[in-house]
This record gives structure tokens, sequence and C-alpha cells, in this order.
């Protein structure tokens, strides 16, 4: 009744959603990506996402454990620069976080890949565990602020209807990692080995495919879209945490079971449909109450629809055909 009441207010709160629900649509497809090609819910990578917040905020201060390297980005330098400076640590975020991943592969999962999927399943929540203890001791327990590097004034000419120019950026941004990852998928030699490798490794080995090779793109891409997606929630919510990846990294596994994991159209129109859900549960029932209201929906899916609203075809179908 609200929403009808205020119709001003709840598009305002569909932007929002919309515009979180593209960063967890990053988060979701590293999931899928993952579960698509190996069958592994990759727990840690929740953790590798905050590490690319932490990853970009470290390029944005200049600073590294208390080491001043350089002169902060700060919201009075000029504009030029400061969308320079957010690129250039959403860059190093993506690479960084995308080697991270293809080295937790390396070291922690390809030793057990003919192992019980119980030990694959503890070794991934092991690895979330020793991620998010590196990001407390590098930024500590409390929040840490984003500096505002792109501007919060609202861009639509009322102030009824709330669009700012950081959500802007966030989908400019978000937006072509997403077309991008699709075409890889869809329409590159690379995609397709990813695709037959999904559907059968042993005869995507004899026909050539080098198996190994493929998993470890497939983690470097996950990691990448991590490292983006980190940057991108400290740029949108001003701040990150060391335990932020525990949190979206389950926001974001719920929108990959939603849509249907390993399937990437369902991971994008789960983190779409979980963003929504989020704010408008945060409006309208209240911020205490939307975790719970987004894991109710984790388990109703569960229950009522195990492979998701687009669960029907692998990950790499979905990404093109």
């Amino acid at each position: 009744m609200q929403a009808v009441q205020e119709p001003a207010q709840f598009t305002s709160q569909l932007l929002i959603g919309l515009t979180n629900g593209v960063i967890l649509a990053l988060v979701a497809l590293g999931y899928t990506l993952v579960y698509g090609i190996i069958e592994l819910i990759n727990f840690a990578h929740g953790d590798n996402f905050m590490i690319g917040s932490f990853v970009g905020l470290t390029v944005l201060s200049g600073t590294i454990f208390g080491l001043g390297l350089f002169s902060p980005i700060t919201s009075n330098s000029g504009a030029p620069l400061r969308i320079l400076g957010v690129l250039i640590a959403l860059f190093v975020a993506m690479v960084a976080c995308g080697l991270l991943n293809v080295g937790i592969e390396r070291v922690a999962y390809k030793p057990l890949r003919n192992a019980p999927r119980l030990a694959v399943l503890i070794t991934a929540i092991g690895m979330s565990f020793i991620l998010q203890n590196v990001g407390l001791v590098w930024k500590g327990p409390i929040q840490v602020p984003f500096p505002e590097l792109i501007s919060s004034a609202n861009i639509l000419p009322s102030d009824a209807i709330i669009f700012r120019w950081k959500d802007l950026f966030v989908v400019l941004v978000t937006v072509p990692l997403l077309v991008a990852l699709s075409y890889f998928i869809g329409s590159t030699k690379q995609g397709k080995a990813m695709r037959a490798v999904a559907q059968d490794k042993e005869a995507a080995a004899m026909v050539g495919i080098n198996v190994n090779r493929t998993i470890s793109i497939t983690f470097l891409l996950g990691g990448i879209l991590a490292g983006a997606s980190g940057v991108m929630y400290g740029l949108f919510n001003g701040i990150t945490i060391f335990n932020v990846g525990f949190t979206q990294g389950l926001y974001a596994f719920t929108a990959a079971v939603l849509g249907g994991i390993g399937n990437l159209t369902g991971a994008v129109v789960g983190g779409l449909l979980i963003g929504v859900i989020s704010a408008m549960s945060d409006q309208y029932i209240g911020t205490s109450w939307t975790p719970i209201v987004i894991f109710s929906v984790l388990i109703l899916v569960l229950v009522f629809r195990p492979r998701g609203l687009l669960g029907d075809r692998s990950a790499v179908q979905g990404g093109g055909e």
C-alpha cells in the first residue's frame, strides 16, 4: 500500500535495487562459472570480492599497511584525476583478484579434484576464513570509508526520484563487463572450450582441449568479476569491511541459486531480483529484516524450484549459443 501511495519513493528504491543488483550479478557469475565447469561452490569467492574492495581502496588511498606510497586521490581532486583513479583501482583489483583466484584453485582445489565433494567443500570454507582474516589484519575490524570520487548528486531534474551519478557510473562499468563475458563465453575459442569442458571433461580432453588450463581461466574470470564488483560496491555504498565478502557473498550465492546456479543468464536475473528485493525490504519492511527476507527466498527456491528460474541449462550454454 505504501508503494502505491508513494510511487516516486518506490521508483527510487527500484533504481537502487537494480544498481545494487548488477553488482550482485557480477559476484553471482563467479559462483555460477565455477559451478558450471567443475560443480564446486567456491565459498571463498565472496571473500575474494572483499579483497577486491580492499585493493581498490588501497590504490585510491596510496597507503599499504600504513606506509604512504603516493598521494591519495580524494573528492577534492580534479574530475579527470578522480575518474582515472577509479579506473586504475578497478583494473588493479581485477588483476589482483583474478590471479588470487587462480592461485586458490591451484593450491587448494586442484589437488582435491578427484577427492570426495565434502573435502573440497570444507577446503572452500577454510579458504573463505583465511581470506576473511587477511582482510581483518589488513584493514581492521571496523568499517573503512571509501572516498567519494563519483558525485552523489541526483542526475534527474526532480528530487522526487533519485538516481545518482555514482549509480550511473556503476551501471556503465558493470553492464559492459556482463556483455563482454557473454560474448567471451558464447563466441570465442576459449569460451567454446569452457562450454565443452562443462559438458564432458573427458571428451573435451580427447579432442585436444587443455582441461586444466580451461579451469584456471574460469577461475581467472571469476576473480576478475569479483575484483570489479568489490570496487563498485565500495564506490556505491561508500564503505567496506573485512566481513563484507561473507554477507554479500551469501546474497550473491542466493542470486545464483535463484536464477539457476550454473547458468549465466540466470545469475544476472537472480542478481537483479535479489537487489530489488533487498532494496524494497530495506524501505518497506526494515533493514534488520532484509537478511531474513533474502534467505527465506533461498530456502523457498531450494524447496520448490531447486534448479532455479533458468536452471535447465548449463553456465556456458547460458552465455550464448
